[in-house]
């Protein structure tokens, strides 16, 4: 059984790029560096960016510091902050589109509806919404994980009043000055938003299910000066990257391997919540109960003072239900409000399936992947010719820069392509799948993701297995991307 033919007319590329965020702009660089092939990015938004495009709310800001949180090749001498805001973020992406050449290989406003591989003309078919139809050799996934919203189906939402909506889809003509507003979710655009708007709000009730460990946000400004000296020496800012990757390299043990170093970390989240909260009854309800870094840490030092506001309620009983004008609690208190925010994060699990992508004998990816996302270094999947996924399974981190482990994909990428050879056909053995993936899970089984006490979005509801984040080092992933491990892939396959 092979996939539906494509039409005649259907247009013809090299490499198809889904998604032009940070992980589809690099591939487009790797490949522009390559030079030999010819490449197309499909991508639904009016403008590059992705993720640092939709999220638009108050506060939006990076937690990585900026010169770590962008890509190696185009670091960036004039950030402003040490940790960017959304607005500035978007613009390094705008102006490295633009600068690498980049913008003119991409279709804006373009939806893809499907992706399928043709056994017999050994091309990926794609479809889009506007009915045109494009072919390529190559199909490479960088739609990333964080853009799809998970709004709660609350009870009793549909007879709400007032406005309502996703911090991701922020809507900016909704005037919060002196309304009654309840936030549901205390994750990392929570406690950037919410110090952002509480000032403006007459009522603020925020909704946790659980805490969050905080620690302080040490942001401050590039001076004038300094932004000179990185503009004059690129040994300066190579080194300063260099230096911030290795703090938070070292990080990584406490993550994966020996729990009992992150004691000065925990130290210093539980000395910044005393600090910042002395109301003992309010600092026991914002007192995590699970090991620090089972979930996302966060960073700030705006959150814990906008919690203290006269006119703030945390409210740690879940959501009974939602009626005209006003947020019901499950202990039976009511809480007016005339707006509701979603602070509830996104549905990373299943981002990489939304748009249908059928391999060998039409079988979805979603179907492959019924007990949890999987793939070979995070990129390949077996059963799936020519097709590369960025910000793939299990290559997010807890401690280091996301940029670093999209570079390193999407050189493997390029190396990848550069093996299978101007026609040749790359699959990953299902056996190397198999076995990478059984390392994984071991790894992960003993890290503070898995065994420290909390459920999160990191985890498949269903098996529980933590499907989204790198077990190991961030080097560690570079080595073993720096080579095509041949013996792992079916080549003419």
């Amino acid at each position: 059984m092979t996939s539906a033919k494509p039409a005649a007319d259907a247009t013809r590329t090299d490499v198809l790029i889904l998604g032009a965020g940070f992980s589809g702009l690099a591939a487009a660089a790797m490949l522009s560096r390559a030079g030999r092939l010819d490449y197309v990015i499909l991508e639904q938004g009016n403008d590059v960016g992705g993720t640092w495009r939709e999220n638009t709310y108050p506060g939006c800001a990076c937690d990585i510091p900026s010169p770590l949180y962008s890509y190696s090749f185009r670091q960036n001498p004039d950030w402003r902050y040490l940790f960017a805001g959304q607005p500035e973020i978007l613009r390094y992406l705008r102006d490295t589109g633009r600068e690498l050449g980049i913008t003119e290989h991409i279709r804006f406003n373009t939806t893809v509806i499907s992706a399928d591989w043709d056994e017999n003309d050994r091309l990926w078919a794609v479809r889009t919404a506007d009915g045109a139809m494009w072919q390529a050799r190559f199909l490479v996934s960088a739609m990333g994980v964080l853009h799809h919203a998970a709004n709660p189906k609350l009870p009793g939402i549909e007879n709400f009043q007032g406005s309502v909506f996703h911090s991701a889809n922020w809507d900016h003509s909704c005037d919060l000055t002196d309304k009654r507003v309840a936030v549901v979710g205390t994750g990392a655009s929570a406690i950037q938003f919410v110090p952002a708007i509480v000032d403006r709000t007459a009522q603020l009730s925020v909704f946790q299910r659980t805490a969050p460990w905080i620690v302080p946000k040490f942001n401050r400004a590039f001076t004038e000066d300094e932004r000179k000296q990185m503009r004059r020496n690129p040994f300066k800012r190579w080194r300063r990257r260099a230096r911030l990757f290795w703090i938070h390299e070292q990080r990584a043990a406490g993550f994966v391997s020996d729990t009992s170093q992150m004691g000065p970390t925990k130290a210093l989240a539980t000395a910044h919540l005393a600090k910042q909260v002395r109301d003992p009854e309010l600092r026991a309800k914002l007192t995590p109960d699970y090991e620090i870094g089972c979930k996302r840490l966060l960073i700030s030092s705006e959150y814990y003072p906008a919690l203290t506001k006269p006119h703030v309620d945390l409210v740690t009983a879940g959501i009974a239900e939602v009626r005209a004008n006003s947020v019901i609690a499950t202990d039976g208190s009511e809480y007016d409000a005339d707006v509701i925010i979603f602070g509830t994060g996104f549905d990373a699990q299943n981002s990489l399936t939304r748009v249908p992508i059928r391999g060998r004998d039409g079988v979805p990816l979603g179907a492959q992947w019924a007990s949890g996302p999987e793939a070979y270094l995070g990129t390949t999947v077996s059963g799936f010719p020519n097709l590369f996924l960025l910000c793939g399974p299990n290559t997010g981190l807890g401690h280091n820069s996301q940029v670093f482990m999209i570079e390193a994909q999407a050189r493997y990428m390029a190396r990848c392509i550069r093996y299978a050879g101007r026609r040749g056909v790359l699959e990953v053995k299902q056996g190397a799948q198999v076995r990478f993936n059984e390392f994984l899970q071991g790894r992960l089984s003993s890290t503070v993701w898995q065994a420290g006490g909390c459920r999160s979005w990191y985890q498949d509801p269903t098996t529980g297995r933590n499907t989204l984040l790198w077990p190991r080092s961030t080097v560690s992933y570079w080595l073993r991307t720096r080579f095509v491990q041949r013996t792992d892939y079916l080549r003419n396959a």
